[in-house]
């Protein structure tokens, strides 16, 4: 060949492999997120509940007016360790995105050694030194696209990994907010035990004195006697719930299970109910939710994986080359003569195990439709979840209601069996009688109380609330297309001919 055809040899070997470049597409299916009918209202809204379009509250615990509810919060998202292991695993898939990304590789190498050819052969045991410096590099060529869904799916599990975090905080607020709360609804109810004890053993020593007077019977005064001991008895475990929401509000703030009981003691301020409670509208739902965004972005990271394994199916180039200096002596390895160099395309396909790879295909397929699957189910959960709540505080609003009149009905029922009984138009019975229905409904009433926090708490939970508007930004709100690509066969245009 002639100096000539060997120069003009390359460049039409160069244009070829252009023009086929050119030609080449990305394998795989493009991932679109899967559309979701969702309804314009809630079903179970009231007076009390005001929907509103957009993020509702951002620190919706605060609603509740209760500023060591705010530092507990803020303490625990300080020092939680499930919030600490989300970031954990936020951190590993940041790493495995820069690995995803890596199509190529720079290395050095030094060597210098020693070899002696055996005597039966040509050389008759000669003896060579050789050293050698050089530096290579290999670049895959990403023809068809392997490595970009590759570096698509490591990007949405990335994402994933972020709305799993917002997910682990979201549920921490939950959990600190309603362990506080239940806290608060105990220590009232406590109170609340502890006054009608107090109103119970004036009555026994009312009795007990008209007794010792002839003018009532020792029926009377046991009667009296066993209500107050019965009273007495709701203590302990109020006194037991107390301490352990005390112990698991310390554990979710990363301190020992005692640290916060000093802090928490008393029965602090009453629970306050918002006068009114703003919410999102269904159709925010799959935008606020962070467990929803994460299987969203598990979805995406599946159908990217459908065009890694794809890819496997189609001819792999790349880019390689060497440069070093190489000698017999140390002396002359830095001179011009000791250059070498090599470069050159490298081309590999699997012929013998494509029956492997489209195996491997339909595994990715499979494991798409399971995560679809996951996505489909995580939004069905959070309607009801968001419903379930929505009923169950319009109900206990309603039962409180009805609490808070029997409680008046009871407080004037005492005061009147109590004016009977002393001017003797009464028998103890009625006393007793009244002052256990008190005792009954004030208890339900605090209770309903305690209930309708927690069933508030709920519902910002169900709503996904405690976002920041930043967290939000952090992804954009997918679009929702008419239809689900079809990945289950390999695009006819992306078959390799």
């Amino acid at each position: 060949m002639n100096i000539k055809s060997r120069h003009i040899a390359p460049r039409i070997l160069g244009v070829a492999f252009s023009i086929f470049l050119s030609a080449c597409t990305v394998v795989g299916p493009n991932y679109q997120p899967p559309p979701q009918e969702m309804a314009p209202q809630w079903n179970a809204t009231d007076a009390h509940i005001a929907p509103t379009a957009g993020l509702a509250s951002e620190s919706w615990w605060t609603l509740f007016q209760d500023p060591l509810l705010d530092s507990l919060v803020a303490e625990a998202a300080a020092a939680n360790r499930s919030l600490q292991k989300a970031e954990a695993r936020i951190r590993e898939a940041r790493a495995q995105r820069i690995i995803a990304a890596a199509n190529g590789s720079l290395g050095a190498a030094t060597s210098a050694g020693t070899s002696r050819t055996s005597d039966n052969t040509s050389s008759k045991g000669v003896t060579q030194d050789l050293f050698q410096i050089g530096f290579d590099a290999r670049w895959e060529l990403d023809i068809f696209g392997g490595l970009q869904r590759a570096g698509e799916s490591a990007e949405a599990s990335l994402a994933a990994s972020h709305e799993e975090m917002r997910a682990v905080s979201v549920s921490l607020q939950a959990e600190v907010a309603s362990n506080y709360l239940d806290l608060r609804g105990n220590q009232g109810r406590l109170a609340t035990t502890r006054n009608n004890i107090t109103t119970q053993e004036k009555t026994v020593s009312l009795v007990q004195g008209r007794f010792q007077m002839g003018l009532g019977n020792e029926l009377d005064l046991m009667n009296a006697k066993t209500q107050l001991a019965l009273t007495k008895a709701a203590l302990p475990p109020l006194e037991r719930s107390i301490k352990q929401d005390m112990h698991q509000l310390a554990i979710l703030l990363g301190q020992a299970p005692a640290s916060l009981i000093a802090r928490l003691s008393g029965e602090g301020r009453g629970l306050t109910i918002p006068p009114q409670i703003p919410i999102n509208l269904p159709s925010d739902l799959l935008r606020q939710r962070p467990d929803i965004r994460a299987a969203e972005r598990r979805l995406a990271a599946a159908t990217a994986d459908i065009g890694v394994a794809t890819a496997d199916l189609f001819p792999k180039f790349s880019l390689a080359g060497l440069l070093g200096l190489q000698s017999n002596s140390l002396s002359d390895l830095v001179t011009s003569g000791s250059r070498y160099w090599s470069m050159g395309p490298t081309i590999s396909l699997s012929l013998f195990d494509r029956g492997k790879i489209r195996a491997a295909i339909e595994v990715r397929n499979a494991r798409r439709d399971q995560v679809l699957a996951d996505y489909q189910s995580a939004v069905l959960t959070a309607l009801g979840e968001v419903e379930t709540a929505l009923v169950t505080f319009s109900q206990e609003q309603e039962t409180l209601r009805i609490l808070e009149e029997a409680v008046l009905s009871g407080e004037k029922a005492v005061l009147i069996a109590n004016g009977l009984y002393e001017a003797g138009l009464s028998d103890f019975l009625n006393v007793l009688q009244s002052e256990r229905a008190l005792f009954q409904s004030q208890d339900q009433k605090a209770l309903s109380e305690q209930r309708l926090t927690l069933s508030l708490v709920a519902i910002f939970k169900a709503l996904g609330g405690g976002w920041q508007n930043e967290a939000r930004s952090a992804a954009a709100p997918p679009a929702e297309p008419s239809t689900l690509p079809d990945i289950h066969n390999i695009p006819t245009e992306n078959k390799p001919t």
